[in-house]
């Protein structure tokens, strides 16, 4: 398997405030200054170096394999764009080199390389142009990109009346069908609608698999990383904290962007909730131990104040994967509640769930259904693996993990 990226300690530092002292005597005055390493002229007195630059990334290394979908995940100014912008040659890195085999085909972000006064069969051209690719070729690929798009019947109309929507089908369509050998995406597919996020997420993975070219992909979706890329890169404060499956990587990320609770108490005056209803405590009660694993119950117990009486009531708890996808809903039977003190238990019994992070919501519910009010997010907790006895290999996949009564 051949590299077609290789990022070798690269790091890109960028100057803050003003660039330049104004006229052309005094920048190079100061150029000079630092040729021969003399004090600035330019200088203030008060000028502290540390405070007048900002360090997008340090020191990054990694590879990317022909053929292979990396996956690039951080929080907001981890240094995901500025490696992006590096990659596809819009700046330079400050130190370290990147070797490139391939032509590159970006997507940072709505209308890249687009010129808003030409139609958009223009702006096809013209990109295709830009990708070095012959008339020819372009046209060969024409109705396939448009179809893809979605936007024939505005095809021979500026790209400037677009919506933004209509910009980042388009440009898509030209950065994915124009055959470059490397394609990078940035968070832009946001831009569009679900059923166009999903074309795209679906090209990219035949892109990769079928075609055998290059992906880089930046995304804030998780399950949308897990699914397409073959391993992830870690950023953080311009750093690489991990580089491994997309599993292992994800799940590293949310770990360290995630508060693990299980025990949560509230006064009246901060518990979250509502003229009818507050949240006073919730906790976990682990049957067998101080650690949650996957052959221990837990017990999940609440207490809330209910501000009025209610004929038909009714709690729906509902279990969430840290990364978003909804695991199970289950809902009490309804009965009467009074005014005052109100405690509910439930109980997961053990040998369901698989290792993982979860959360806990739970849904206050009225007489035909009316939520009351729904408290998101109440206990977060890491269930573990402890089945080493031989039976279970390797990473099992799925949320649960039943142990049922086999009949062989």
């Amino acid at each position: 398997m051949s590299v077609v990226i290789k990022v070798d300690q690269v790091s890109k530092i960028y100057q803050l405030g003003q660039i330049g002292t104004g006229t052309l005597a005094s920048d190079l005055a100061s150029a000079w200054a630092g040729i021969t390493g003399k004090d600035d002229p330019n200088k203030k007195i008060d000028d502290e170096s540390d405070k007048s630059t900002h360090v997008a990334l340090r020191d990054v290394s990694f590879d990317v394999n022909r053929g292979e979908v990396l996956g690039i995940i951080g929080k907001n100014g981890a240094g995901k764009s500025t490696m992006l912008k590096i990659l596809s040659r819009i700046t330079s890195p400050t130190s370290g080199s990147i070797k490139i085999k391939g032509r590159i085909a970006s997507l940072l972000e709505v209308g890249t390389g687009f010129h808003p006064e030409l139609s958009g069969r223009d702006n096809v051209f013209l990109n295709g142009a830009i990708l070095g690719m012959t008339k020819a070729e372009v046209n060969r690929k024409f109705d396939e990109i448009v179809d893809f798009s979605g936007v024939e019947k505005f095809i021979d109309t500026p790209v400037k009346r677009y919506s933004s929507g209509m910009y980042v089908r388009l440009a898509f369509a030209v950065a994915a069908h124009l055959e470059p050998e490397i394609l990078i995406v940035d968070e832009v597919l946001s831009v569009g609608d679900a059923e166009f996020q999903k074309k795209c997420l679906g090209k990219i993975k035949d892109v990769s698999t079928g075609d055998g070219r290059t992906v880089l992909f930046v995304s804030h979706n998780m399950e949308a990383v897990k699914n397409l890329c073959n391993r992830v890169v870690l950023l953080e404060k311009g750093g690489v904290i991990d580089i491994g499956s997309p599993a292992t990587t994800v799940n590293a990320y949310f770990k360290r962007n995630t508060n693990y609770f299980g025990h949560v108490k509230y006064s009246a005056t901060n518990a979250p909730g509502n003229e009818t209803i507050i949240l006073l405590s919730a906790d976990l009660k682990i049957n067998g131990g101080d650690i949650l694993e996957i052959d221990k119950g837990v017990a999940i117990n609440f207490e809330f104040e209910l501000r009025q009486s209610f004929d038909e009531f009714n709690y729906s708890l509902n279990m969430f994967a840290i990364t978003g996808e909804h695991i199970f809903n289950s809902q009490s039977a309804s009965f009467k509640a009074e005014k005052g003190i109100l405690k509910a238990s439930c109980i997961i019994p053990p040998n369901l769930m698989n290792n993982g992070d979860y959360s806990i919501s739970i849904l206050a519910v009225n007489k035909g259904s009316m939520p009351l009010f729904n408290f998101e997010n109440v206990l977060q907790f890491e269930i573990f693996d402890n089945r080493k006895d031989g039976k279970w290999f390797g990473e099992i996949g799925g949320a649960v993990r039943p142990k049922l009564d086999w009949i062989l």
